[in-house]
């Protein structure tokens, strides 16, 4: 038996004709960057998520980018973030000329709130915590704007930050077919701020109020996303299920201490299931001779990244997130996952470790 970690053809043949419809329709309008459908999708967004408005951009990477130009990050000032995470989620601060702070996680692989607050400093111009493989980061009172990084978590619950950042990269759970990203917010002047950056700052055309950038979004990649948004609450609820039927099979193993599951949180969306075992390497081993598709989320910390070394981390500066990147695995929990590939999942890894 082939189960892959994911099976992008499997989640979108249900939705395959309202996709070739919304493909269809931007090709008749003949407008392929912005418009209609973009404004279309900003606006249905913000409805399903219940937030006041939605940007669109060209990628979460993007989303990030963005809003921390509108909130003015720059040279001088620091951003306390997660060295758990994709490294876009620091990048964006480094390419801004702001330092990336790092601050470990606890057992949910988020951020741990109250050191993350005591990290904050004068020079903290914001903070990013990310709401890692779908399950949502707990907030700290702070006196800095929080920017949250949404990438994996896009319908588990409403904005609690200043803004949220979300993926429409293709494996998300809501997935564009390319490129695509959008940021969330309650806060009308900030959204109006980063619609003008990404578009070179010009308004109007050719008058440029701020140095922006090109972070636009394809009215392409906007009709589908407006043809699979109706969707994402099914396909969370399938993702749920998965969830709880790997957690059913493995109380085993988890009261034997042979393996931890991701903390349970109302809101967790499961863009990932990623278990946590010392024998990590031997289990993926398993998996793989049995032809089941897994992967490491993430091999190295950011903090031990050769592109962050002069930030001067060292190995043991977040012993947990290390620990993480030691011991965690992605089991395959994508909607369309048929009950058969789980069981064959389940009962591999419980060979496995038992």
């Amino acid at each position: 038996m082939k189960v892959p970690l994911l099976d992008l053809r499997a989640e979108l043949a249900p939705e395959r004709p309202a996709i070739d419809a919304a493909i269809a329709r931007v090709l008749d309008a003949g407008v392929f960057i912005g418009g209609p459908e973009v404004e279309g999708l900003e606006r249905e967004l913000a409805a399903a998520v219940g937030c006041q408005a939605a940007v669109g951009v060209s990628s979460g990477t993007d989303a990030l980018l963005a809003t921390l130009m509108a909130l003015g990050v720059g040279p001088g000032h620091e951003v306390v973030t997660t060295p758990l995470t994709f490294v876009a989620t620091a990048s964006v601060i480094a390419r801004l000329g702001a330092r990336p702070v790092f601050v470990d996680v606890d057992d949910t692989l988020t951020l741990e709130p109250a050191a993350a607050a005591a990290a904050i400093t004068a020079r903290t111009a914001a903070y990013v915590p990310v709401h890692l493989f779908g399950h949502p980061a707990a907030l700290p009172s702070v006196a800095v704007p929080i920017v949250e990084d949404a990438a994996q978590s896009l319908g588990g619950g409403p904005v609690r930050g200043r803004a949220a950042t979300v993926s429409f990269f293709p494996t998300k759970n809501l997935g564009a077919l390319g490129d695509g990203g959008a940021v969330l917010t309650d806060d009308g002047d900030l959204a109006e701020r980063i619609a003008l950056v990404r578009g070179q700052g010009a308004r109007p055309r050719y008058h440029h109020l701020v140095v922006g950038g090109n972070f636009r979004l394809d009215a392409l990649q906007a009709a589908v996303l407006r043809a699979r948004l109706p969707r994402l609450a099914a396909a969370t609820a399938a993702r749920r299920a998965n969830a709880a039927a790997y957690r059913a099979a493995f109380a085993e193993l988890v009261r034997a201490g042979a393996l931890a599951l991701p903390p349970a949180h109302p809101d967790h969306v499961y863009h990932q299931f990623v278990v946590e075992t010392p024998r990590r390497d031997a289990l993926r081993a398993a998996l793989t001779a049995a032809g089941v598709g897994t992967e490491i989320y993430y091999p190295t910390p950011l903090h031990l990244q050769p592109c962050f070394a002069d930030l001067g981390y060292a190995a043991g500066s977040c012993p947990r997130a290390e620990r993480a990147c030691a011991e965690a695995l992605a089991l395959p929990i994508h909607p369309a996952l048929p009950a058969a590939h789980l069981e064959h999942v389940a009962r591999t890894v419980i060979a496995a470790l038992r």
